[in-house]
Order: structure tokens, then C-alpha cells, then sequence
């Protein structure tokens, strides 16, 4: 019989895993290649969501600015990269961090190198350092969405590395650092039901609370997706990437990972079928193609803190139940009368709450064991008090992401020549004209036709060509206004 290979350990005399010129830094994860290998892959389809997440986003607003959606997600990219270098991975997941937070025993990527990572000792740490550096890039994003059509991009991208900085990295450091409070209460969370959707779901509703409302709130197409192909689209490269996502969350390449990309696909499935059901009673007998994407989206939060926890079928549960509630909570934003255009709370922040709950539920010793180390239960296994843990968590999460984004942005906007949110006059023309030169989405003379008469509408002075005798006008439909152009 083949003998295992041996698990690296941890060497503090050579915490950059040896020096390349004396040792080979390799040899010690010699047959064990598989699961770096795995997570690397896992990591580039992860990265595959935050462009996912800008077409969505780009479709969902109006076409006038659809480009600042598209723009900000490779502008995160940047600002992430950087942030968590310079010393976001070291505030999260430092091997002396405290109970809350990180030091900088890894600030400007120190010693990040060879050693065995503290998330799983399979891994290279610049492998574990790569992979949780696009979850933090992909909670970002979503946090973007709450500055919907009236955010200005310079202050967006402060924001996003001073939230990246007093948010994610404390509640990452609490959910999945060894010596986080979260961390050994236990709650559990496999892929980020709390850091990632529940902190970025808070995060955003608190920007467009800030923010304030939309002007034109009336308007008939205020909240009408420009372009359902590009939230198609979206979709499905963040369902795509989703599988990295969850199935690289073990932080190896187990029958646990396996189990947690099955469940992955399943409960995004089953998220389409809730969603859609909710949408057919609500419309006595029709669908929505932005629904189906939507419950495809909730179920993928729902299952994202119970994927390595629970069986197939109550990864459907979940699933469906996720897409169901989300949608039946259609009207939160007007409930809250908060103008969250997104739905970046709705899916995932309230979508994050349900599945971090029901993982609290039906959490499964067996399927954690998966990996052939792991042990989690709970109510289903007779561990009620995980129940409780969960919702220990949600409530932690919740309320510090809500009220730091909160002050944060509060701060920011009483900064001299910060100015968060872009002009009354900049947002009826559209943050595309306004943030963006000489680039329009899709066909550019259509958006032309919009910018002139806004510009003559606003300003009171006839466009160019404007002109004509009321013999000979045309009527033409002036785009995003609903009104008539001479």
C-alpha cells in the first residue's frame, strides 16, 4: 500500500517557506501538487465574477450609465490588488492576528511566499493569499452597487479601499482566521456567507442611504434593467465562477470540494424554480428572464455558507428557499424607503442572512468529514446552539457593516472636494457623459440624440439642428425620459 504523502508544517525560523537558493521550497508539497493546482484554478474562474458583476450590474441600470458599472468593476480589480497587498492579507488572515483583527506581521506581502498557508497546509500561501484576495475584490464590487446612477467613481474607489480596510478584513478575520471570535465560537461559514454577501449587502444599502434617493424617482423606467442580455450575461459568468467560489472553500481538492461545487449548482438551480415561482403567482401566469437571473443569484448566496455542510437535497432546500424569500421581498427598498436600486441588500445581504440561518439548521457532521478532518454539525444533528451561533454572526455582521460603512461614508462626504454623490444635472444626463470621454454603451448616436436634449432641456438653449418649423418636425423619443423631442 502507498504511503501518504507528508502534510507540511509550519516552520516560524522560515516563514517565507526557505530560501530558493538553498532548499527546494517544492519538495515539501511533493504529491500533495493536486491541491494547489485545484485552488488555482478555482481562483481564476473566481475572478471571472467581478466582471459577472459589472455586465449585471451594467444591464440592470439605465443605459445612461451602464459604463460606470463596467468601468468600476476592472477599477476594483486595481484598488483591491493593491489594498490587500499593501496590507489587507495581513489584517485578515496574519497567523498573530487577535480575536478581531489582524497586525501587519505580513504587511507589503512579507513573507508571503512558499510556507503552508494558515488557511490549509496544503497550500502555498501565495496560492491562499491569491484566491481570498478576489473573494475581497468580489465583495467590493458588490458594495458598488449601492451608489447605483448617482455615485461619482473617484470617491467610490476611497471608499472601496477604506472599506476593504475597516470591514472585510476585521469580519474575515473573524469568520475564517484561526484566532477569530467568529471563528472559534464556531459559526460556520464555508465560503462567505457573512464577510462576503451579509457585509456586503449591509455595505451597500448604508452607501445609498448616504447617497440619498434618485432624482426622477417617478419615472416609469426608473428601475427598468436597459438590457436584459447583459444581466444574462452576468449571470452566468458569476455562476460560473461560483463553482471556484464554493468548491475551492475546503482549501484543498477533497470529495468535500466536489460535494460543495455539486451543491453549488444545485441550489442556483433551485433559486431559478423559487424565484420564478414567487414571479408566476405575483403575475397570474408569467415569468421574467432578470427573475430567473436573480433567483439563480439568491440561491448562490443562500448555499455559499452551507456548500460544505449539508447533502444535495437540502442544498436544493436552501436553494429554492433562498430564491423564494428574496423575491418575495421585492419591495424591501420602498419598505426601507431607502432608493437601493441594485438589490445588492435583497439578494445579498437578506439572501446571505437566510442561507447563513438555515446552514445553522442543517449543517451535516457527514459532509464535512468529507475532507477526512472536518467535523461540523448542527440543529439537524442535534446541536441546536448552532442555531444561535449563526445568528450570533448574522447580528455581529450585520450591524458593524451597516454602521462603520455608515460613518465612513459620512466622513468622506465632508471632505472638501470629495463630493460622493455627482450633480442633479450630471445625473440626468447620465454618468456615462459625465465620468467617461468620448464613450457611450452600444450604439453611440442614440445616446447623442438623449445628450442633446437634456442639454436643451436643462440649460434652457437649443442643441444644434434643433430647429425646425412645426410643418416639417419629427417626433422622435428622447431615450431614458419617456418625453418628446422636436
Amino acid at each position: 500500500m502507498a504511503t501518504a504523502p507528508a502534510i507540511p508544517e509550519f516552520n516560524p525560523d522560515q516563514a517565507n517557506g526557505g530560501d530558493p537558493f538553498e532548499v527546494d521550497v517544492n519538495a515539501q508539497y511533493a504529491g500533495l501538487e493536486f491541491h494547489y493546482t485545484y485552488l488555482m484554478f478555482c481562483a481564476f474562474i473566481v475572478w471571472l465574477i467581478i466582471p459577472g458583476i459589472g455586465l449585471l450590474y451594467g444591464g440592470l441600470a439605465r443605459r445612461k450609465s451602464a459604463l460606470a458599472m463596467l468601468f468600476q468593476s476592472f477599477m476594483v480589480c486595481g484598488v483591491v490588488c493593491f489594498q490587500w497587498m499593501f496590507w489587507g492579507y495581513s489584517l485578515a488572515y496574519s497567523r498573530t492576528a487577535n480575536a478581531f483583527i489582524g497586525d501587519l506581521a505580513n504587511f507589503g506581502m512579507k513573507n508571503v511566499q512558499a510556507a503552508p498557508s494558515p488557511g490549509s497546509a496544503v497550500l502555498p500561501e501565495i496560492v491562499f493569499c491569491l484566491y481570498q484576495m478576489l473573494f475581497c475584490a468580489c465583495t467590493v464590487q458588490l458594495v458598488t452597487g449601492g451608489s447605483f446612477e448617482r455615485g461619482r467613481i473617484v470617491p467610490s474607489m476611497i471608499f472601496a479601499f477604506c472599506w476593504a480596510t475597516v470591514v472585510y478584513c476585521p469580519i474575515a478575520c473573524w469568520t475564517w482566521n484561526s484566532n477569530g471570535w467568529l471563528y472559534n465560537l464556531p459559526s460556520l461559514d464555508f465560503a462567505g456567507g457573512g464577510p462576503v454577501h451579509v457585509a456586503s449587502g449591509w455595505s451597500a444599502l448604508a452607501y445609498a442611504f448616504v447617497l440619498g434617493k434618485r432624482v426622477h424617482k417617478g419615472e416609469k423606467i426608473h428601475n427598468k434593467p436597459h438590457n436584459t442580455t447583459l444581466v444574462f450575461l452576468g449571470t452566468v459568468l458569476i455562476w460560473f465562477g461560483w463553482f471556484g467560489f464554493n468548491g475551492g472553500s475546503a482549501l484543498n481538492a477533497s470529495v468535500r470540494s466536489m460535494y460543495a461545487a455539486f451543491n453549488t449548482n444545485t441550489a442556483a438551480s433551485f433559486g431559478v424554480m423559487g424565484w420564478s415561482l414567487v414571479d408566476f403567482i405575483r403575475t397570474k401566469g408569467k415569468f421574467s428572464v432578470v427573475g430567473a437571473c436573480s433567483g439563480a443569484i439568491a440561491g448562490l448566496v443562500g448555499i455559499t455558507p452551507a456548500a460544505g455542510y449539508v447533502s444535495v437535497w437540502l442544498a436544493a432546500l436552501i436553494g429554492f428557499l433562498t430564491g423564494a424569500i428574496c423575491a418575495s421581498v421585492k419591495d424591501v427598498d420602498k419598505w426601507l424607503h431607502i432608493d437601493e436600486g441594485m438589490d445588492v441588500f435583497k439578494l445579498h445581504g437578506i439572501g446571505g442572512m437566510v442561507g447563513s440561518f438555515l446552514t445553522g439548521i442543517f449543517a451535516q457532521s457527514w459532509v464535512s468529514r468529507l475532507d477526512g478532518a472536518s467535523e461540523y454539525s448542527g440543529a439537524l444533528d442535534g446541536v441546536g446552539v448552532q442555531v444561535g451561533r449563526q445568528l450570533a454572526e448574522i447580528c455581529a455582521i450585520s450591524s458593524y457593516s451597516f454602521v462603520v460603512s455608515c460613518v465612513l461614508l459620512y466622513a468622506l462626504k465632508f471632505i472638501p472636494f470629495m463630493h460622493l454623490r455627482v450633480s442633479e444635472e450630471a445625473e440626468m444626463i447620465g454618468l456615462d457623459l459625465d465620468q467617461f470621454f468620448d464613450e457611450q454603451i452600444g450604439d453611440w448616436s442614440l445616446l447623442e440624440h438623449m445628450h442633446d436634449y437634456n442639454m436643451q432641456h436643462l440649460s434652457g438653449v437649443k442643441a444644434p439642428g434643433a430647429q425646425a418649423s412645426s410643418s416639417n418636425s419629427v417626433k422622435i423619443e428622447a431615450p431614458e425620459t419617456g418625453t418628446k423631442q422636436a
